[in-house]
């Protein structure tokens, strides 16, 4: 069964190419522009991956981790964001990994075999 991942990001770009990585290597891609429509695509997809923004049209997504992981344990979460440091959020959960933007392809590839 395919991999399920959901990227939560209002650049458009950032998704269209994190999309086209991901459909290469045969997972199944949903995106989300806003908070919103993300939360409710977690709900509704039961992804195994979440990329998800902090600074977003309709609220900081970070501060939504807890609730996330709450109905989700099993989710391995990217936080990613251009405008906080890796220092910005600390958890002791393994599954909750931060990077900065911009994602190398390295790092994708060195996460993603």
């Amino acid at each position: 069964m395919k991999k399920k991942i959901l990227i939560i990001d209002d650049e458009v770009d950032f998704c269209l190419i994190m999309k086209g990585y991901f459909n290469r290597k045969s997972y199944e891609v949903f995106v989300a522009y806003n908070l919103q429509s993300g939360l409710f695509l977690i709900d509704e997809n039961k992804p195994d991956i979440l990329f998800l923004d902090n600074n977003l049209p309709d609220g900081q997504g970070w501060k939504y981790v807890d609730q996330i992981v709450e109905k989700n344990p099993h989710l391995e979460i990217y936080l990613v964001s251009a405008h906080q440091s890796k220092s910005s959020f600390t958890s002791p959960n393994k599954n909750i990994i931060v990077w900065e933007k911009p994602i190398s392809l390295q790092i994708l590839n060195s996460s993603f075999q």
